[in-house]
């Protein structure tokens, strides 16, 4: 139970939260903020235009918590930043904080923000935002190099990291503040409306008081019928929006006279949009590939070498690429250069210290010759094989531009973990022995052992477990990286297990084209695991493997 004990910052905050068709959801996210305690006087709910019953729902809250208010709009804006500026304009409070209606406050996040505000008199408070992954309740950082230690940051020059993070809600705002700035969202139907509002607030350049804490939860659910505004990228009017935010959030910048922070802005395009975009390119239709392409070129050829020079290897690269090829075209290459962990797959042209994407298109890539080989986008190729003594892991070290075979790759750490974890459950190590175009290893898979460390952990059913890899070259040098399956070479298996009676085993490529392992331990795991793959099959799953 959270303490309503009076603190100095009691009453400090008003939270927004906004909603639109959500009356399974918004219960949950108003009571987030309610748990908070007395940091927060009010809770400004605005309802746009709902036509299910969060309107009623809201309405029910507001008759048993006297700090919920409740705005009813009886016609939906089309966008998120009208009913925003709504809520800011219904606020009596002195400081402000955004909420989705299907995300969560986790505990104590209002009063950390606000005690950083108040202690270092900074109008702008921020947190880590934690993207959680339903329903597999798995969490990611959101960009987690920006919130590893508290800082106060003074001027334009020290705002510049805070660029990459366009989120609104891991913030909270001094109200005076934006009035002064006449900091608003923009109305109607804006998709990247928060892309536009964070422009505004760092062009003002603020002090900014930044603490390590997780104080916002964002709740992705890629499986609804109706996926959030920002997430439904199927079509180019997606594209095309995310590219129109980003020209203004730069123009912004530049009237503001921010010259470094519109730098950043262009870079952090190249290294995130663009990246994001291309790595699904692949799978869209030759319509969508055409358009997609021409709006990338015509916005990249606005950037200039020098803001290109900046970016990091994948992004600039690829960026390079598109401004070279009129068409899209190498799409398969592209998307494993963009993916998380990036890869540039063969072949490898050029001769002595200049690489180029390949012979009939030599744009010139720099960097594989001089950067280290952990900022390289290196490739591993790897399966699952039987053989006589059970199933191995095998992979190989593919040579890069003739920068790994001047390293010489001497021996490999695999380690395997649980999907999304950190730690690895089993690690093996072993030497890697030159092959052509490369050097290979294998180490034993140990299926049933890891079946057995995962029911240990807790998995009852299907369970999923990544792959990474560490080289260490004889130069001392070393780099790590998942293992990539080939498509062709995607397979499953039943395997004889001691343990289990029958295993059932599959490895296929993830949606970042890593290899993976999935594993059903006995014959009714595997039933199930069969049955799960017939029913995704029947609703016209293009996934490989079984359950993938």
């Amino acid at each position: 139970m959270i303490s309503i004990t009076p603190t100095p910052m009691a009453g400090k905050l008003g939270v927004v939260v906004i909603a639109h068709n959500d009356e399974l959801l918004v219960g949950d996210a108003i009571r987030s903020v309610l748990d908070q305690g007395p940091v927060v006087a009010e809770v400004v709910a605005v309802d746009d235009g709902s036509s299910d019953g969060t309107a009623r729902v809201l309405d029910e809250l507001a008759a048993l918590h006297p700090r919920l208010r409740v705005v009813h709009r009886t016609v939906n804006s089309g966008g998120c930043g009208t009913p925003r500026n709504d809520g800011v304009r219904a606020v009596t409070a002195p400081v402000v904080i955004f909420l989705d209606s299907d995300d969560v406050l986790p505990p104590g996040a209002a009063e950390t923000l606000v005690a950083a505000a108040e202690r270092t008199g900074a109008p702008v408070a921020v947190g880590a935002c934690v993207r959680r992954e339903l329903p597999e309740g798995r969490d990611v950082r959101w960009q987690p190099a920006l919130y590893h230690e508290p800082a106060l940051l003074e001027g334009a020059a020290d705002l510049v990291p805070l660029v990459y993070d366009t989120l609104c809600v891991n913030k909270v705002y001094d109200r005076e503040f934006l009035a002064e700035h006449g900091i608003r969202f923009p109305d109607g139907r804006c998709v990247y409306e928060d892309f536009l509002f964070t422009a505004r607030v760092l062009a003002a350049a603020p002090r900014v008081a930044v603490v390590p804490d997780t104080v916002y939860i964002w709740h992705v659910r890629r499986a609804t019928a109706r996926p959030s505004i920002s997430l439904d990228r199927d079509g180019i009017a997606n594209w095309r929006a995310r590219v129109a935010a980003h020209r203004t959030a730069v123009e912004t910048f530049e009237d503001a006279g921010r010259k470094e922070l519109a730098a950043a802005c262009r870079t952090k395009f190249l290294d995130h949009d663009l990246l994001l975009y291309a790595r699904d390119l692949r799978r869209h239709d030759a319509a969508y590939r055409t358009a997609w392409w021409a709006l990338a070129r015509e916005h990249l050829g606005t950037f200039g070498e020098e803001v290109i020079a900046a970016a990091s290897v994948p992004a600039r690269w690829a960026a390079r690429f598109l401004l070279a090829a009129e068409a899209p075209r190498d799409l398969e290459r592209l998307s494993r250069l963009a993916a998380d962990p990036p890869r540039l797959l063969p072949p490898y042209a050029g001769s002595g210290d200049a690489a180029v994407w390949s012979e009939d298109l030599p744009v010139e890539l720099d960097g594989p010759h001089d950067l280290p080989l952990d900022r390289l986008p290196l490739v591993v190729d790897g399966d699952l094989r039987r053989g006589p003594t059970g199933t191995r892991l095998r992979f190989t070290v593919r040579d890069f531009y003739g920068r790994l075979r001047a390293s010489a790759p001497r021996s490999a750490r695999v380690d395997l973990l649980p999907r999304g974890g950190d730690t690895p459950v089993r690690s093996e190590r072993t030497e890697l022995r030159e092959v052509a175009g490369g050097w290979s290893g294998g180490v034993p898979a140990g299926l049933t052992a890891l079946a057995r460390e995962g029911r240990r952990a807790g998995a009852r059913g299907v369970q999923l477990w990544d792959v990474r890899i560490t080289v260490t070259c004889a130069d001392g040098g070393s780099f790590g990286t998942a293992l990539r399956l080939p498509e062709d070479r995607q397979g499953r298996s039943a395997v004889p297990s001691s343990r289990y009676g029958v295993l059932l085993v599959g490895h296929y490529t993830t949606a970042n084209g890593s290899l993976a392992v999935r594993l059903a331990p006995g014959v009714l795991c595997g039933l199930r695991a069969v049955g799960a793959r017939l029913g995704r099959l029947s609703r016209g799953s293009q996934r490989k493997g079984f359950g993938a």
